[in-house]
């Protein structure tokens, strides 16, 4: 038991010295969404409304798109303590990440064994697919490790009715971390009631806790609902959703050897060079498969039935395949891996060894390697411009809106007063897809800009 707890230890060291190793300078600029993230927290932390001036939203209307709550509260503190940067924008996806490893271990440990546990916390560690979202202000993370965290208080609840309400509460959550959650946690409800329903006899005895747990999740519904239905939250899904007769194509395009050899094209995503999985996983997987078939493994098929529907939100849209919509996939794929390295007991060094050496390379080509070459994907120009302004100056600036929304790059890296904005901000009209543009404030002016 103490030698588990002192390698448990060492992974989760491991993980944090590879995710905060230069985490303000790698990537090199936040992205126009880490960027609005990051100003809305400022400006909820400095006048309790986002960019908009409503007061504590519950979906922030930021370009139009209506982000969700919980990473952008998540990050107030961090901005109130170190200021609106990069740090504080990306340190709450560390700790989201710490946490999916963390039950990623735990929920292994519940389903099978100690061993599987170890290799399985190890092997997200590692993981190509997870390692760059763990280390960048993607909402996706506290998604993850909320519905991490629902799945695992689930098998309590034949201990104690009362794990029922938390579990509900850690999906709602993650449903209001990242909009991928919000198609699969149905399924993934409706999964686990079959699956433990000789488990949950005991809820018939108590009926206030099922209706309190019912109660909130019904105002989660209703919240959801009202934004696709009144606030035109739907703009968002009509542009980025799929023909229906694209679906199974873009389903299997995430088993595709190009997506994973070759990795996800969005440098956001993925390292050139890079594949979505490393090598040994092509051994490790299929064996996993057979470990399941074998010993007929009713937690083994879950995690197999779990990583099949984790896909659906990337298939329902025009991307595809997208390592970020589909990110679910990997707690349940490092599962199904470390019930195949089970079959080589007298191997285990020869395997630490050979993920290490992998996991080396991919680092070292991400400190070293990446930055040169990702620089336009992050829009570090932008950081470029806005940092090196003279606050001072009078003269109007113009800038062009070519790459998508230039005014949040200001707004971030100059730390612009909310409500001053918020007086002097003049918007383009709304699109049809309900997405909003800043034409100008203060100084600076947004748009076409021709050359001579």
């Amino acid at each position: 038991m103490k030698i588990e707890k002192i390698l448990f230890l060492l992974i989760l060291v491991l993980f944090l010295v590879t995710r905060l190793y230069k985490i303000s300078e790698i990537p090199s600029s936040v992205y126009w969404d880490e960027a609005s993230i990051g100003y809305n927290a400022y400006s909820i932390s400095q006048t309790g409304k986002d960019e908009w001036g409503e007061f504590l939203p519950l979906h922030f209307r930021a370009f139009g798109e209506f982000k969700l709550p919980v990473y952008i509260y998540s990050a107030v503190p961090f901005i109130a303590v170190f200021g609106l940067n990069e740090l504080s924008v990306r340190f709450p996806a560390v700790l989201f990440s710490l946490g999916v490893v963390i039950l990623t271990y735990l929920l292994t440990k519940r389903l099978f064994n100690d061993v599987s546990a170890l290799w399985s916390s190890f092997f997200i560690t590692i993981s190509p697919w997870f390692f760059i979202f763990s280390r960048t202000g993607y909402e996706a993370t506290a998604g993850l490790m909320f519905y991490l965290l629902a799945i695992y208080l689930f098998f309590f609840i034949s201990k104690n009715p009362w794990y029922v309400f938390f579990s509900i509460l850690s999906f709602i959550l993650s449903a209001y971390s990242y909009n991928s959650f919000r198609i699969i946690i149905p399924l993934t409800i409706l999964i686990l009631l079959i699956m433990e329903r000789h488990n949950l006899m005991i809820l018939r005895k108590s009926i206030f806790v099922v209706m309190l747990s019912l109660f909130i999740l019904g105002l989660s519904i209703w919240s959801i609902y009202r934004l696709y239905v009144y606030d035109a939250g739907i703009s968002r899904l009509q542009t980025v959703s799929s023909k229906s007769s694209d679906f199974f194509k873009n389903y299997l395009s995430h088993f595709s050897l190009d997506f994973l050899i070759s990795g996800d094209k969005n440098l956001r995503s993925q390292q050139k060079g890079f594949g979505q999985i490393f090598p040994y996983d092509f051994l490790l997987l299929p064996l996993g498969l057979v470990f399941i078939i074998k010993f007929k493994s009713k937690y083994g098929l879950l995690a197999l039935v779990l990583l099949l529907i984790s896909i659906i939100p990337a298939a329902i849209t025009k991307e595809s395949p997208h390592a970020l919509r589909s990110l679910s996939v990997v707690p349940f794929m490092v599962m199904i891996s470390a019930m195949g390295v089970t079959f080589f007991k007298k191997y285990f060094f020869v395997f630490l060894i050979i993920s290490l050496a992998f996991f080396m390379n991919y680092i070292l080509n991400f400190i070293y390697i990446y930055p040169g070459y990702s620089q336009t994907a992050w829009q570090s120009g932008y950081k470029e411009i806005f940092t090196n302004i003279d606050d001072s100056e009078k003269e109007k600036i113009a800038v062009s809106d070519k790459d998508g929304q230039p005014y949040i790059f200001a707004l971030f890296y100059l730390k612009i007063d909310p409500e001053k904005f918020r007086l002097e901000v003049v918007r383009n009209s709304v699109d049809k897809w309900g997405f909003s543009t800043v034409k100008k404030f203060g100084k600076f002016e947004f748009g076409q800009i021709y050359e001579k």
